[in-house]
């Protein structure tokens, strides 16, 4: 059978990436992780002192950032190297969270992760999370979801993430965190956070991750299955 793209769009701690991760480990996809390139840059930012509100200091930055993905059989995870480096544990922590959608807002950086994800997604058969993903990376992919669900509920996901790390953190600042977010996400000028017209919505409060995958896949294979009778597939705009 031929190969699609599956663009998952939505909100933070929706289960976006579990669900992205488990859908392209069961249909042998490659799985790219948006988010952590998103989160690898803002870490590098930080590393290297690089002031958001300087422009060419940021260019001069993503000249030098090199975002790959690595499998790791020992523990059967996808890993985030930034520059050679595995930073997968570092990219994680509230740090981070507390200034990604700052950095991901910035035009240039937004510019520089387009591309190199439209390169990563070129030949099919991946599943992209992200913000943006059917509406800028891969406007037309093949099947777009946008991923929804209660704040709170979703603050609570985090808190119960960041305890399993070893970082506690309160509910009302998570919640905070992903308030600010939420919003600067959906209203930055460049690849706003926004449901693209022809993806498929899905509120995920009160149904299992297990749940999430299997009806991303029952999707994925009706797709597949429609494209295949059909007899063509749409090229990809990238």
């Amino acid at each position: 059978m031929p190969k699609i793209v599956i663009a998952i769009d939505g909100y933070s701690s929706c289960g976006k990436s579990t669900t992205a991760k488990q859908v392209a480990a069961r249909m042998g996809y490659a799985y790219i992780d948006t988010g952590a390139m998103y989160r690898s840059v803002s870490l590098y930012f930080i590393q290297n002192h690089v002031a958001l509100t300087n422009p060419k200091a940021v260019q001069d930055a993503l000249q030098l950032i090199q975002i790959t993905f690595n499998f790791n059989p020992r523990n059967g995870r996808n890993e985030t190297c930034l520059n050679g480096l595995n930073v997968e544990e570092e990219i994680r922590k509230m740090y981070i969270s507390n200034i990604v959608s700052e950095v991901s807002a910035i035009p240039e950086v937004r510019y520089a992760m387009v591309a190199q994800q439209q390169k990563l997604g070129r030949r099919r058969g991946v599943v992209m999370d992200g913000r943006d993903i059917g509406t800028k990376v891969f406007p037309d992919a093949e099947l777009k979801i946008f991923m929804t669900a209660d704040a709170t509920i979703r603050a609570q996901r985090r808190q119960i993430e960041l305890l399993q790390k070893g970082e506690m953190v309160g509910l009302d600042v998570i919640l905070e965190n992903l308030k600010k977010r939420d919003f600067i996400d959906s209203n930055r000028s460049e690849g706003p956070l926004r449901k693209a017209e022809d993806a498929i919505e899905l509120d995920t409060s009160f149904i299992t991750i297990d749940e999430q995958i299997d009806w991303v896949i029952q999707l994925a294979d009706e797709k597949i299955s429609n494209l295949h009778r059909k007899g063509h597939f749409k090229p990809i705009d990238a």
